[in-house]
């Protein structure tokens, strides 16, 4: 399980990019993917959790905002303009601008996962999928390793 030092960290909040009000391909993608070509020194090994929040309203909690955003620990944040209508917190069908915050698994060999030696027989279990539409937000200016957001998806 957790060996010392190997607990998930917090991040800084990210804000990799901005949507385009005047596009409606656009949206808001504080996606992993995103953040590490923005910073490839960020070092994660295993995400464990995310927090995200709208960036003019971090204390705010998304389900509150009146949008449609997904924030998982599998993809990160995603907000799509054209998902959007009007009404809620802003009068334009277009996405906030939001931030999200990752805990992690340190990047340290000890905490990787070791590999299991390879089993004689063959797996019968089939690949599964999920998607998370739920979002999750928290109201915390800045999280500590001790808080945690609710998620649909379950950790390990």
């Amino acid at each position: 399980c957790c060996l010392p030092g190997c607990d998930c960290i917090w991040s800084d909040w990210f804000d990799t990019t901005y949507p385009d009000a005047s596009d409606k391909n656009s949206g808001d993608y504080e996606t992993f993917e995103n953040i590490w070509k923005k910073y490839p020194s960020w070092e994660c090994a295993k995400v464990e959790n995310v927090s995200c929040r709208a960036q003019k309203f971090p204390n705010t909690p998304i389900a509150d905002l009146g949008q449609k955003v997904q924030c998982s620990v599998d993809v990160g944040l995603i907000c799509n303009n054209k998902d959007q209508q009007i009404g809620g917190i802003i009068p334009m069908p277009v996405c906030l601008n939001y931030e999200i915050s990752v805990c992690c698994t340190p990047n340290y060999p000890e905490c990787l996962p070791t590999p299991s030696t390879p089993s004689t027989t063959p797996s019968t279990a089939s690949p599964t999928t999920s998607s998370v539409s739920t979002p999750i937000s928290t109201t915390a200016p800045m999280p500590t390793a001790e808080q945690t957001s609710s998620s649909t998806t379950p950790t390990t």
